[in-house]
């Protein structure tokens, strides 16, 4: 017999590799999607002659037999911002699509490690192609090579190991096809998705193959909603019912499933109240009567005070961090329960709770079934209407602050909390706000009213500074219809200005809210809380008595940097001047490109207390009295540290006496 001989086509492993990549389809319920919009990129030694050529052969025209798509290029200005663009675009289409990132040798991919971080941390999917230097060593070392004397194979790329949920380096053409299919296999992978890389040595980038022409053809990665096993949402339902005072805790999978209406019509059901976590806000809308806002240590006096007197706690998509549970002082009754209804097993075994691993929409329809007739005291709403209102009265003082506020600041010297009131009110409710690091993000997790399920964007698993402007590109590409307003900091702003010169070049229209308060508000009250007198926070000159940090403010101008990199700036100094450049910028065009609104706050007024903690660590030993009262502070909250290890199926357990509960 004669053998049949599958047909190739002779491709670079760069060529491969991006004509796979235009073949990639993502389906859930019967909507099919790219999985790849197109590939970000800076070019240098490394890809400019692999990954660089195969996208410009792809842009001008490829007619061989096959190809029929092309990855759309965009040059970017940093390579960690074009992840952070990546992931804010994959997040706004909850994680269904996706960008591609490739980066040069050396420095040009080591630049990607912090993005490659916040991605796998945030649980989205982002596919890095670094550079590494050549495989066959013939020319070694090359200008940025790291020698190792104990290792030869080791390169810079391998810092990338620990930071990403799946890590591969193609050193022979052969080991491409199943580093690709690995690689699809954990981005289109709810439980197991985050920050995918592809380390390309540049020889290997470079050099031809002769491929399977079947490893090109269209293929569709159907992301699953797995089901609840019926045993678990029996268990889950017996202790809804068992409890008094049940409460929920939605998470960002409450998004990326699309579960909102299932989540309103169990609330509506049963009348159990919900907390926020960052990456959940807007699982409800507000003025929702069973939404309480944001919980644990940003969270509203609402949403803590029902946390703190649950018996019983649903965590639905959330991964349960410190700041959600107020380093484990939020839930302070002592038979709390836990049930974590997650895609992800690791998550949903956190706080001993009884695991639901399946789809949150699927699970909270299923449980919602299962709850038929039940629902909670009477009395318990009417006590949440009333926490709710407390808190939305405080909300409304800091939005509009009093006039012996405002009269204690400079003339024309904003609030933090009344420019977010400002831009809240005057913005649409599809439009969506952008947040990432210092105090905003706190503040925004509090106060900012939720109107759309994809009206809120806070990055707070790694909350990085820079990833604000970026991220906000990646939004406004994954859906031109929403403005975008970028909230951030003059500290954030510092780290990462230079993507506005993208969003020029692409003329993608973002609105930057650029608050100016002369230093890290956030971590200057933190210090202070600390004991450590905000030092080292001040955006100050150095004192030339006392060689101290402590001068006048530094004549930066702000508004002038990003003038000058191309954005359209307006200044505003008044409430009224800040309305007014919120609507101006509503009103450009959409294809005009960034606009950054400025305005100076005064960072000494806070926004309403959470009556809440988190764990920070303060010396023990100090010769500072500000940081021994700090010290005796942060000791009595610590007493309060539940280690929520108790089993959640099973007779309550008193902690401390050991005693049955019933």
């Amino acid at each position: 017999m004669t053998a049949t001989v599958s047909p190739t086509v002779r491709l670079t492993v760069a060529q491969a590799v991006v004509r796979f990549l235009a073949q990639q389809w993502t389906e859930r319920d019967g909507q099919r999607q790219k999985l790849f919009a197109g590939c970000f990129g800076i070019f240098g030694h490394g890809n400019v002659a692999g990954i660089g050529q195969a996208l410009l052969q792809g842009e001008l025209g490829d007619d061989s037999p096959g190809h029929d798509q092309h990855l759309p290029y965009v040059l970017a200005r940093n390579e960690q911002a074009m992840v952070h663009t990546a992931v804010g675009y994959a997040r706004q289409k909850d994680r269904l699509q996706t960008w591609a990132c490739t980066a040069s040798v050396g420095p040009g991919s080591t630049n990607m490690l912090t993005g490659a971080a916040l991605a796998t941390i945030n649980r989205i999917p982002v596919l890095l192609l670094p550079s590494g230097t050549f495989a066959t060593r013939v020319s070694g070392p090359v200008l940025q090579e790291l020698e190792q004397p104990y290792a030869a194979d080791v390169t810079v790329n391998d810092a990338f190991r620990p930071l990403s949920a799946f890590f591969d380096r193609v050193n022979r053409p052969e080991q491409l096809p199943s580093a690709l299919l690995a690689a699809m296999r954990v981005l289109t992978d709810p439980a197991a998705t985050g920050a995918v890389t592809i380390a390309l040595p540049q020889d290997v980038q470079a050099e031809a193959f002769d491929w399977p022409v079947e490893l090109f053809a269209d293929r569709v990665w159907r992301v699953a909603r797995p089901l609840p096993e019926a045993v678990d949402v029996a268990d889950a339902a017996a202790l809804v019912r068992s409890a008094a005072r049940p409460f929920v805790v939605a998470g960002g999978g409450v998004h990326y499933s699309g579960a909102e209406d299932a989540l309103r019509a169990f609330c509506e059901a049963t009348g159990v109240p919900v907390g926020e976590t960052q990456a959940g806000k807007g699982s409800l809308p507000h003025a929702h009567p069973q939404l309480m806002g944001a919980v644990g240590s940003t969270g509203t006096t609402a949403s803590n005070a029902l946390a703190a007197e649950a018996d019983l706690v649903i965590g639905i998509g959330t991964r349960w961090s410190d700041f959600t549970t107020a380093s484990r002082t939020a839930f302070q009754d002592k038979g709390v329960r836990f049930v974590n209804i997650n895609v992800a097993r690791f998550d949903a075994g956190k706080q001993a709770g009884l695991p639901v691993v399946a789809d949150a929409r699927e699970a909270l329809t299923a449980l919602t079934d299962a709850l038929d007739g039940y629902a909670v005291d009477p009395a318990h709403r009417e006590r949440q209407a009333a926490l709710w209102r407390a808190w939305d009265e405080q909300v409304s003082a800091a939005y509009d602050p009093p006039a012996e506020v405002t009269s204690a600041l400079a003339p024309g010297l904003l609030t933090q909390a009344e420019v977010l009131g400002v831009v809240n009110e005057q913005t649409d409710p599809r439009d969506v706000v952008l947040c990432a690091a210092g105090s905003m993000p706190g503040d925004l997790h509090k106060l900012w009213r939720v109107r759309d399920r994809k009206g809120y964007h806070v990055e707070y698993g790694y909350s990085c500074m820079g990833y604000e402007v970026p991220a906000s590109i990646g939004i406004r590409l994954a859906d031109p219809t929403r403005d975008v307003f970028a909230m951030v900091g003059d500290g954030g702003y510092l780290m990462m200005p230079t993507e506005l010169v993208t969003a020029v070049q692409e003329r993608v229209k973002v609105v930057v809210v650029l608050v100016q308060n002369h230093g890290f508000h956030s971590i200057g009250s933190l210090s202070e809380s600390l004991g450590s007198q905000r030092f080292g926070t001040r955006y100050r000159y150095r004192d030339v008595r006392s060689g101290r940090l402590e001068g006048g403010p530094l004549p930066v101008d702000l508004a002038a940097n990003a003038r000058s990199l191309g954005a359209h700036v307006i200044e505003v100094h008044s409430r009224a001047e800040l309305e007014q450049a919120v609507k101006e910028a509503k009103a450009a065009p959409a294809d005009g490109g960034p606009v950054v609104i400025h305005v100076e706050t005064d960072p000494t007024v806070h926004s309403p207390d959470s009556d809440s903690w988190w764990d920070v660590p303060v010396s023990a030993e100090s010769e500072l009295a500000s940081t021994q009262e700090a010290y005796a502070a942060y000791v009595q909250h610590k007493a309060r540290q539940r280690p929520l290890v108790g089993p959640a199926v099973g007779p309550a357990v008193d902690p401390l006496v050991g005693s049955e509960e019933g």
